[in-house]
């Protein structure tokens, strides 16, 4: 079986394309308001091709992390384009990240947890390297409390995890409380499918 990380290398030439019409109808919108939660040192966890650079204040120092190559060799190039020197990019697993505990004033996660193949570890891990009283940022799908809603998300997770390892039947805001954050705000964006959390450490 093709491991997710080699699944998204793949993916990585066409992953801007292929969400670009999702990503003018909802998403971009969504990025910039997450960007308004931002403090101090940030890390961005699933980086990505880099969606959300455009939208990070100049006053913040940020380390964005992946794991995968072929995704960050993509941020990396709208870094150069914008010229910017506050960000900076590592290759690195979010289940083992190399840092110490208490290292990020706010963490920052865009669709990320629907395809961390262990969720529960990658966000001890996120908790772990937060400062005490740091918060983290959450622009998450998941499963919805409506089980008409479920329907068909139980049939495209048939698919979704077959070609990227994304679930869309997570319960990502539960698992965010079960590793010890406290949730300050939620907001459903797209019914409670997609959800914008605001977490406190």
């Amino acid at each position: 079986m093709i491991s997710t990380e080699r699944k998204y290398n793949r993916y990585s030439k066409v992953y801007d394309l292929f969400e670009k019409p999702v990503e003018k109808f909802k998403f971009s919108n969504l990025r910039e308001k997450a960007h308004t939660f931002l403090k101090g040192k940030v890390l961005e966890v699933g980086i990505g091709t880099g969606k959300n650079i455009l939208y990070y204040p100049d006053d913040i120092e940020v380390v964005g992390i992946d794991f995968s190559k072929g995704m960050l060799a993509k941020a990396q190039l709208k870094i150069n384009k914008l010229t910017l020197s506050n960000v900076s990019l590592l290759e690195m697993d979010i289940e083992n990240m190399k840092f110490e505990d208490e290292s990020f004033d706010t963490v920052l996660s865009v669709f990320v947890f629907c395809t961390v193949p262990r969720p529960i570890i990658g966000l001890h891990e996120v908790y772990r390297v937060l400062k005490p009283g740091g918060k983290a940022v959450f622009i998450e799908h998941m499963k919805s409390a409506n089980a008409l809603l479920n329907i068909p998300l139980y049939m495209m997770n048939l698919f979704t995890i077959s070609l990227l390892g994304t679930s869309t039947i997570r319960e990502t805001q539960k698992n965010i409380e079960k590793v010890g954050f406290k949730i300050e705000n939620v907001q459903n964006e797209w019914f409670d499918i997609v959800r914008f959390i605001v977490a406190k450490k």
